[in-house]
């Protein structure tokens, strides 16, 4: 659903100043001062290491679920069809679910409330499109497909009238929808876009440090000059 601007809008995502409000909140204070070096660059960790790192990471976020197994499911599946996976990793991919599980520990705690009222909404507009499912998460791809676009039109009404006659507040979907795009696009450090996948897809470096020149504009700049062995030394 979103795959055809996803590239459009990553930019203004990225650099939004919501965007560093929750990475600040995710970090809990913690970040690194601006005189001190980052954790890999003052310990290089073996394989072993990083294995080790990344289970215990999972580990601990399982053990601090915020969302019940059946809630987590159902928006794994809403976000699934608003950035979908197809010949690219979508949001199921890049662990949006537990972005947004985290999200609802910390810096949107106060959306409890939406999300809890919201996917029960969702859960009876399912049953009144397709009687006898239960959930969203119980749905085929296909009918989840037009639950979620039933969904989205309380955020941009379509001509003619609404399928389902459950009233649906839009504070979800916009909710919803913009915690999806954040946990695709914000940094892994901040409990986000697993693997980088979002960053892939856009075609975003993941490398924290780059070389000059850094573009076309910088290399025909008066003066400038690549950098050699005894310069980076300085």
């Amino acid at each position: 659903m979103l795959r055809p601007v996803i590239t459009a809008t990553a930019l203004i995502a990225l650099a939004g100043s919501s965007l560093a409000y929750a990475q600040h909140n995710f970090g809990g204070g913690g970040g690194f001062a601006d005189d001190q070096p980052r954790f890999e660059q003052r310990h290089r960790l073996s394989a072993a290491d990083v294995s080790a790192f990344a289970d215990a990471r999972i580990a601990a976020l399982k053990a601090g679920l915020q969302l019940t197994p059946d809630q987590a499911k159902q928006i794994d599946a809403i976000s699934s069809q608003i950035i979908p996976s197809d010949e690219l990793p979508g949001a199921h991919e890049a662990g949006v679910v537990y972005f947004i599980d985290r999200a609802l520990k910390t810096f949107a705690s106060d959306k409890r409330p939406v999300y809890a009222k919201g996917l029960a909404d969702v859960a009876k507009m399912t049953a009144e499109l397709f009687p006898g499912v239960r959930t969203i998460s119980d749905a085929t791809p296909e009918q989840q497909q037009q639950i979620v676009a039933e969904l989205m039109s309380e955020m941009n009404p379509r001509p003619g009238p609404r399928r389902s006659t459950v009233a649906l507040n839009a504070d979800f979907p916009q909710t919803i929808w913009i915690h999806t795009l954040w946990g695709f696009l914000l940094d892994p450090e901040a409990g986000a876009n697993r693997d980088y996948v979002g960053w892939k897809v856009i075609g975003r470096d993941p490398a924290h440090s780059f070389s000059p020149p850094f573009g076309f504009y910088d290399q025909d700049y008066p003066g400038w000059q690549a950098s050699s062995p005894e310069t980076d030394k300085r």
